[in-house]
C-alpha cells in the first residue's frame, strides 16, 4: 500500500503544481534547467556512444551476433540516457535548483498547514551552504555510488540485476531528497530523518519509480518537492 501511495503522491504533487501558478512557474524553471543540462550530457553520450560500446563489446563481423550486438547497443543507449538525466539533475542541484526545491516545499507547506515554514537564514550565502550540506548525504553521494555500481554491473554476469537494483536505489534517494526538505528545514537530527526513510522505504520506492522513466522523469523530478512535502506533512499529522 505504501508503494502505491508513493506513486499517488508524486502524481498528486504534479497536479497541485498545475493548479498553483507559483509552483507551476518554479517547476517549469527547474524543468528547463535540467532539460538543458540533459541535452548537453546526452549529446556527449551520443558523441562517444561507439567508443563506450567498444569498451564493452566490439562489433562482430557477421552472424546472429550482430543482431545481439545491436540489441546491446540500444540497451546501452537507454541506460546512458537515464544516467545523463540523473547527472543533469545533480549538477543542476549543486548550481541552484536546490533553492527552487526548498522554495516549492515552503509554498506547499504553507498551503497545507497554513503556517510559515521554519528556518530563516541570516544570509543567502549561509542558506546556500546549509542546503548543499543537506544535499550531499541524502542525494549526491548515494546517487553517485549507485551510478558507479550500475556502470560496474555492465561488466559482470549479474549486470542486469545489478543495474535494476542500483536504479531503484538511486530512485529511493532521489525521493528522499524531496521528502527530507521539510524535516531538514525544521533542523531535525540527521539520524531521525534517516529513520524516516528506513521506515518508509516502500513509499520512497513508489515515489521514485517515476524517476526511472527516461525524459518523463525530468517532469516528475521538477515537481517532486510538492508531492513529497504533501506526504511528509500529512504523514506527520
Amino acid at each position: 500500500m505504501s508503494f502505491y501511495y508513493g506513486i499517488k503522491y508524486n502524481l498528486k504533487g504534479v497536479l497541485l503544481s498545475l493548479k498553483t501558478p507559483k509552483l507551476l512557474m518554479l517547476g517549469i524553471l527547474r524543468f528547463f534547467v535540467v532539460l538543458i543540462l540533459t541535452f548537453f550530457l546526452s549529446g556527449l553520450v551520443l558523441y562517444f556512444h561507439d567508443e563506450i560500446l567498444s569498451l564493452i563489446w566490439k562489433m562482430p563481423e557477421s552472424g546472429l551476433l550482430i543482431y545481439l550486438w545491436k540489441a546491446v547497443s540500444w540497451i546501452l543507449s537507454f541506460f546512458l540516457a537515464a544516467i545523463a538525466v540523473v547527472l543533469a539533475y545533480l549538477v543542476s542541484q549543486i548550481l541552484f535548483c536546490v533553492f527552487i526545491m526548498d522554495y516549492m516545499s515552503r509554498i506547499t507547506e504553507v498551503m497545507v498547514s497554513g503556517k510559515n515554514a521554519e528556518f530563516e537564514p541570516d544570509s543567502w550565502l549561509v542558506f546556500f551552504f546549509y542546503l548543499i550540506k543537506q544535499e550531499i548525504p541524502r542525494a549526491i553521494i548515494p546517487i553517485l555510488i549507485s551510478l558507479l555500481v550500475m556502470a560496474l554491473g555492465l561488466f559482470t554476469p549479474a549486470g542486469p540485476l545489478i543495474v535494476i537494483v542500483s536504479s531503484i536505489t538511486a530512485a529511493v534517494f532521489l525521493a528522499w531528497d524531496n521528502t527530507d526538505l521539510t524535516p531538514a528545514r525544521q533542523m531535525l537530527p540527521f539520524s531521525q530523518r534517516f529513520d524516516f526513510l528506513k521506515k518508509n522505504v516502500m513509499f520512497h520506492i513508489g515515489f521514485g519509480l517515476l524517476f526511472l522513466i527516461p525524459w518523463l522523469n525530468i517532469v516528475f523530478l521538477s515537481f517532486a518537492p510538492v508531492g513529497a512535502t504533501l506526504y511528509y506533512i500529512e504523514h506527520q499529522k
